[in-house]
């Protein structure tokens, strides 16, 4: 009995040790960074890779999830009250459903890609948006239109189906005006950002 106890205080420590927490200020793109040095080598990582702005990037993610890790939509309710099944099956930090996620752990090659990781969400986006910027010719800093297509999919984004959804219209004008200001802010801090010795003395 003792050691099924102590096994499961081992396996609760484990598990929260596991948990990544929020920035503490999630507007500004340079205390983001300053915080979580390994999130600004991972969007830096991406902005490589992909050619994804790290501003655009991070814009996305704060809509969708306020840097939340294992954040899911809200249930639906049936018969008003009762909790019932989710709105679709959009997971962790970038908000990727299933079938999206298992197209991209294969095209990118990341096999083991997680949706609670940082990190492979940045990926997840900046591989998303490429795509975007090749087959609809959006560029890569238009943070409006990328995520038009992100949340409606390519198709829908063709087909316009966006136009009809006035809230998805004022939401990605608010993704917009995040990554601009995210923009102007990684503009003053990119230079610090980028010497190893801020991260070594601080």
């Amino acid at each position: 009995m003792v050691n099924k106890f102590i096994l499961w205080i081992f396996c609760l420590i484990v598990l929260s040790s596991c948990v990544v927490s929020p920035p503490k200020k999630t507007t500004n793109i340079c205390e983001i960074f300053y915080e979580k040095r390994s999130w600004y080598k991972a969007a830096v990582k991406t902005e490589k890779r992909w050619g994804s702005p790290a501003y655009v990037t991070l814009a996305f993610i704060k809509q969708e999830s306020d840097f939340q890790q294992g954040a899911k939509p809200e249930r639906t309710k049936l018969l008003g009250f009762i909790p019932w099944k989710r709105k679709s099956s959009a997971y962790g930090y970038a908000q990727a459903i299933d079938g999206t996620w298992d197209i991209y752990k294969k095209q990118a090659k990341k096999p083991l890609a997680s949706r609670t990781s940082f990190k492979d969400s940045v990926d997840f986006i900046g591989w998303y948006n490429k795509k975007s910027n090749k087959l609809l010719g959006i560029p890569r800093d238009n943070a409006r239109l990328l995520y038009l297509a992100y949340h409606e999919g390519r198709g829908g984004y063709k087909k316009g189906s966006y136009k009809s959804k006035p809230w998805l219209l004022s939401v990605s004008s608010d993704v917009q005006k995040m990554s601009n200001r995210y923009r102007n802010q990684y503009d003053s801090c990119k230079k610090k950002l980028k010497s190893p010795f801020y991260f070594l003395f601080n």
